[in-house]
């Protein structure tokens, strides 16, 4: 399969905090953003840098600047508890948006807000807790490439094998990195064993 994993002991203790049925609102929006922050170390483990001189209190050395700007962009409404971790750990990050509702009858998501920087030339990575069917995260990659994306990543939490072949077969050529792959969908599909509604249990709704 396309994915990659996170393979850390804190991220499998993290884990276990979100899929914990028992945790508390703020404990889950605390382990959220503490996953997310592995994630966004190993995502960005590639990006490019440009010798840079500096001098140390002691003496002249060569540094490193990232030379490539990251776009941000979060899956509505629950990518929102993945992206201050980021942001964090990149303050010049750009953020743009994509909204996106799934229909809980047929699954099928509806995109119902999108705005976006300049991506061309940037990497772009599009963040999404929990990939299931794979339907939102194609429309998203969609929308991300007609606008001019050519270097993107998809980042989630938690993953199934039915929506990471859907991202294989649709956009062969975006990485996938996650901290998880699930067993499978159930009949509602929701992703098994999972960790339940995520936007739900982050906004206690």
């Amino acid at each position: 399969m396309n994915i990659k994993l996170l393979q850390h002991p804190l991220s499998d203790h993290l884990l276990t905090i979100l899929r914990d049925e028992t945790t508390t609102t703020a404990a889950f929006r605390a382990a959220a953003g503490r996953v997310t922050t592995l994630l966004a170390i190993e995502a960005t483990r590639d990006m490019p840098t440009t010798p840079q001189n500096i001098r140390t209190p002691l003496e002249e050395m060569q540094g490193a600047t990232l030379a490539q700007q990251i776009v941000l962009v979060p899956v509505l409404r629950a990518g929102l508890g993945m992206l201050t971790p980021f942001v964090e750990l990149f303050p010049d990050v750009a953020v743009g948006y994509i909204g996106l509702a799934r229909d809980e009858e047929t699954a099928v998501a509806v995109t119902y807000y999108r705005k976006l920087p300049p991506l061309a030339g940037r990497r772009t990575i599009l963040v999404d807790p929990m990939l299931a069917t794979g339907g939102s995260a194609v429309q998203a990659l969609d929308a991300l490439k007609a606008a001019g994306a050519d270097d993107i990543q998809l980042v989630c939490i938690v993953a199934a094998p039915e929506g990471v072949a859907q991202i294989h077969q649709n956009h062969p050529d975006v990485p996938l990195l996650a901290a998880a792959l699930d067993r499978e969908l159930d009949d509602r599909r929701y992703i098994c064993p999972g960790l339940g509604d995520f936007g739900d249990r982050l906004y206690g709704t």
